[in-house]
């Protein structure tokens, strides 16, 4: 096995201001697995905060870590994927492991002549996508979401909120948004705090959005305010959704009693296989599962929707946030992802 990778800048259409910060680039990092016969991509989406890693880092750790993958690949035929990730998650990055992993997955389907949805035994269906709007002051979101609708022809938003200007201000960019809804369509809200909220403030939040009709609630509460799910929880007046709560499946059960659903995003799982046991584990707990993305380029996000008739929500639109996609992948259309026939994930970098 030889692993390639080349570092790349994701410049945004339009800068993505969340609870933490604002966004305007990504800095990541293409990842090509080859056996010789067949080339395998992944991406790492590294983001921020705790999964922090530069397309330098993330190459180095690669370059240490090939000489155990081709020591656990050496007889050619055998490519068990879970074995390998158990020994990346070891020695890996999460974001890092998610690129090699997604590569990997790409590479079987390959060489078993499938497109991977198809390969897992997944469905092809047409997946509806959120698209997401950031935070932003009131008169910033009336000129940005109707160009948003336009361009997308989504019918699915997630706000972002949280707000370090407070819920008020929270509560006038989301009515903003509402106002620049046309009237003629039906759309679906659905909001990410981002763990930007206090628990009063989340309480109080909930309650007003439940009241506009909010689908949801992600990450309402900060990863170190967990143990106060449980009051937030049997209060709620809409579903409550984690995600930087829960990074792999070993997070799941001490919160699945205190939650609805989970968010899973290949760049802190670790890539495939940890999402398939992060949906196998809600599953067991009875909780709904959503697959999300970093700032990712087509080359990831067709990895997350080969798997994504595994999900109840889907939130794969970084790439459409994009002056530029170095990749081409799953295609879009009118608000929906459409898988590829092409074997693999479907994607591959427009030049390496």
């Amino acid at each position: 096995m030889q692993i390639k990778t080349v570092p790349i800048t994701l410049k945004k259409r339009y800068p993505l201001r969340i609870s933490r910060g604002l966004i305007t680039e990504n800095q990541n990092l293409l990842v090509t697995v080859s056996d010789g016969s067949f080339c395998g991509y992944g991406e790492m989406a590294a983001g921020g905060g705790i999964y922090s890693v530069t397309p330098e880092a993330g190459a180095a750790e690669l370059a240490n870590f090939a000489p155990r993958l081709n020591d656990m690949t050496e007889s050619g035929d055998t490519l068990n994927l879970f074995e390998l990730w158990d020994e990346g998650y070891r020695l890996l990055s999460p974001a890092v492991l998610a690129a090699l992993d997604c590569a990997l997955y790409d590479l079987h389907a390959k060489r078993a002549g499938m497109p991977l949805w198809r390969l897992l035994g997944l469905s092809r269906t047409l997946l509806p996508t959120s698209v997401t709007i950031g935070i932003n002051p009131p008169e910033l979101q009336r000129e940005r979401v109707p160009e948003i609708l336009h361009r997308t022809g989504s019918t699915l938003l997630k706000i972002k909120l949280g707000s370090p200007d407070g819920i008020e201000a929270d509560k006038e960019a989301f009515s903003a948004i509402e106002e620049s809804l046309p009237p003629h369509q039906r759309y679906t809200l659905r909001v990410d705090a981002n763990g930007g909220w206090s628990l009063a403030d989340a309480e109080s939040m909930i309650r007003w959005l439940a009241e506009r009709s909010v689908e949801f609630v992600e990450q309402p509460l900060a990863i170190e305010q967990n143990d106060a799910l449980p009051h937030l929880f049997k209060r709620r007046a809409l579903p409550i959704l984690i995600d930087e709560s829960c990074q792999t499946s070993r997070d799941l059960p001490a919160l699945a009693s205190c939650i609805d659903g989970v968010v899973v995003k290949l760049m802190k799982a670790g890539g495939i296989t940890e999402a398939l046991r992060i949906v196998a584990t809600a599953r067991a707990h009875r909780l709904k599962t959503m697959i999300g993305c970093m700032g990712e380029s087509s080359i990831a996000i067709s990895a997350g929707a080969a798997i994504g008739s595994l999900f109840d929500w889907i939130d794969l639109d970084s790439h459409l946030n994009l002056l530029t996609d170095p990749a081409r992948g799953v295609a879009y259309e009118a608000g929906y992802l459409k898988l590829s026939l092409k074997n693999g994930h479907g994607a591959e970098p427009i030049e390496l």
